[in-house]
C-alpha cells in the first residue's frame, strides 16, 4: 500500500460510505429509500467538491442529508490524508512514520517534522475562513429565511465556497442573490482563498504582518508564492473582462442589468470558474463563447494545495514559460529569476496530457450516449466534472445513467489527480541505470 493507493482507496471508501448515508430515508425529504444512482452521484461530486448535481439538493435531501453533504464537502476538500491524520490527532495517536510520509507526500511538504502542528495550523486556517465567511453571509440570509434557516443556510454556503464545491442549497443557486454586494464578495473571496492554498495564505499572512510591524528584513517570496499569486490575479482580470465583454448584450445574462451590476456579474462569473461552480446567471442561457471562455478557466483550476481542481494554475504557468522559453530559443525555463528543473518541465507536460486524454475519453463516451444533448454541452460538463468545477449548462440530470457513471469516474479522476492515479495503478518506479542513446527527430 504506496501512498498513492492509499490516498485513492480512501477517497472511494469515503464516497462509499457517503452514498450509503444518502440512500437512508431519513436523509430524503420524502422519507423513502433514496436512488442508488442520485446517492452516488451526489457522495462523488460533495467529496471531489465538483459541485455538480442531478437533483435539487434543498428539496431533494432534508436536513440530515444536507448535513452529510456538507461534511463529505469537508473532508473532499480537505483531503482524505489531511481528514484522516486529524481524526488520529483527536482520538489521540501519535504519528508514525508512515504517516508522516504520507503527509508528506500528500501535501507535498520538504521533511518529515512538524507534521502534527501542520495538520493542526491547516484545520484552523481552514475554520477561520469557514466560520468568518458564515458571519458574514448571516445578515443576508437571516432576514430572508429567518434564524434557523438563514443561520444553516449562511454555515453550508461558506463551507461549499470555501472548499471549492460549488453546492447551493437554492434551486436557482445564486441567480436570485445576483446583484447583492456581501454575496458577490464574501462567496468570491472564500472561493480564491480556498483556491490558492493554505501554504500561500501563510506566506501570505508573515508578509502581511511583517509589512504591519515595519520590519526592514529582507523577505524572500518563494517561487510558489509569485507564481500562484500572479497567475490568479491574472486569470481574475482576464476572466471578468472576458465575461464582460462577450455577455455584456446577452438579453438573457447581462443586458437587462445596470452597468455596475455587468460588473458585479463579470467578477462573479470570472471567478467561480476556478473549480467552484455557483453561479447568478443561468448558463445554459450563456454565449457559446462565454462557454468557451468558461472551460478555459475551468481547466486551468485553482493552485497546488488549494481545494480546487484543474491542471492547477503552476502548471499552465510552467508550460506558459516553457513555450516562451522555445520562441525565445532558449534551452532553459526562467520564471522570475529561477531555472525551472527539468523533471517539473516534464511533470507538467505530463499532467496536461494526461488531463486532455481524459476529457476526450470521457466526452466521447457520453457523446455517444446522449448524441441529442451537443458536443459542446457535453464537452462543458465533462470539463466541469473534471476540474472539479461543478457549473452546468443543466444537462446533468438529463444524462443516461451510462453517462451520469462516466462522470463519476471522471470526477473521480479528476479529484486525486491523473498521475497519483496512474501510480497507485502501476505502483512505484524501478529504479534504472541504464541510459539509453540520443537521437533527434523531428517535432512541431
Amino acid at each position: 500500500m504506496t501512498v498513492a493507493r492509499t490516498v485513492c482507496l480512501g477517497f472511494i471508501t469515503v464516497i462509499t460510505v457517503g452514498m450509503l448515508l444518502l440512500l437512508l430515508p431519513f436523509a430524503q425529504v420524502s422519507g423513502t429509500w433514496g436512488d442508488p444512482v442520485v446517492a452516488l452521484f451526489t457522495s462523488t461530486s460533495a467529496v471531489c467538491v465538483t459541485g455538480l448535481v442531478v437533483v435539487d439538493t434543498g428539496s431533494y435531501f432534508s436536513f440530515w442529508g444536507q448535513l452529510f453533504i456538507m461534511l463529505l464537502i469537508q473532508v473532499g476538500g480537505l483531503g482524505y490524508m489531511t481528514a484522516t491524520t486529524f481524526l488520529l490527532l483527536l482520538i489521540g495517536r501519535r504519528l508514525g512514520l508512515r504517516d508522516k510520509i504520507a503527509i508528506q507526500q500528500s501535501l507535498d511538504k520538504e521533511g518529515l517534522s512538524g507534521a502534527r502542528q501542520l495538520i493542526k495550523s491547516i484545520i484552523a486556517v481552514t475554520l477561520i475562513f469557514e466560520l468568518t465567511g458564515a458571519f458574514a453571509m448571516m445578515p443576508v440570509f437571516i432576514p430572508d429565511y429567518g434564524w434557523n434557516y438563514g443561520i444553516w443556510l449562511s454555515v453550508f454556503h461558506s463551507v461549499s465556497a470555501f472548499n471549492n464545491a460549488g453546492f447551493g442549497l437554492f434551486p436557482d443557486n445564486m441567480i436570485r442573490y445576483a446583484t447583492s454586494i456581501p454575496i458577490n464578495i464574501v462567496i468570491p473571496l472564500l472561493i480564491i482563498f480556498g483556491g490558492i492554498g493554505y501554504q500561500v495564505i501563510m506566506d501570505l499572512y508573515f508578509l502581511l504582518r511583517d509589512r504591519l510591524q515595519h520590519h526592514r528584513r529582507c523577505i524572500v517570496l518563494p517561487l510558489n508564492f509569485k507564481m500562484v499569486v500572479n497567475t490568479t490575479v491574472g486569470l481574475l482580470v482576464f476572466g471578468t473582462i472576458a465575461f464582460l465583454f462577450v455577455e455584456y448584450h446577452n438579453p438573457d445574462t447581462f443586458a437587462p442589468f445596470t452597468f455596475g451590476e455587468k460588473l458585479l456579474l463579470a467578477w462573479f462569473q470570472g471567478v467561480v470558474p476556478r473549480t467552484a461552480g455557483f453561479n447568478s446567471i443561468d448558463y445554459a442561457k450563456m454565449t457559446e463563447a462565454g462557454w468557451f471562455i468558461t472551460i478555459i478557466l475551468m481547466f486551468i483550476g485553482a493552485s497546488p494545495g488549494g481545494t480546487g481542481g484543474g491542471i492547477k494554475t503552476t502548471t499552465f504557468r510552467v508550460l506558459f514559460d516553457c513555450t516562451k522559453a522555445v520562441l525565445q530559443g532558449k534551452e532553459d525555463v526562467i520564471c522570475y529569476n529561477r531555472q525551472i528543473p527539468l523533471p517539473l518541465v516534464l511533470k507538467a507536460v505530463g499532467v496536461v496530457f494526461g488531463s486532455m486524454m481524459t476529457v476526450l475519453i470521457s466526452t466521447a463516451l457520453i457523446g455517444l450516449a446522449d448524441r441529442e444533448m451537443g458536443i459542446i454541452r457535453i464537452l462543458f460538463e465533462v470539463v466541469s466534472g473534471f476540474a472539479t468545477v461543478g457549473l452546468s449548462t443543466g444537462i446533468t440530470a438529463g444524462l443516461s445513467v451510462f453517462s451520469k457513471l462516466v462522470l463519476v469516474v471522471t470526477m473521480y479522476v479528476g479529484r486525486v489527480g491523473v498521475l497519483l492515479l496512474m501510480s497507485a495503478v502501476l505502483g512505484d518506479p524501478e529504479p534504472s541505470s541504464i541510459n539509453y542513446p540520443e537521437e533527434n527527430l523531428l517535432v512541431g
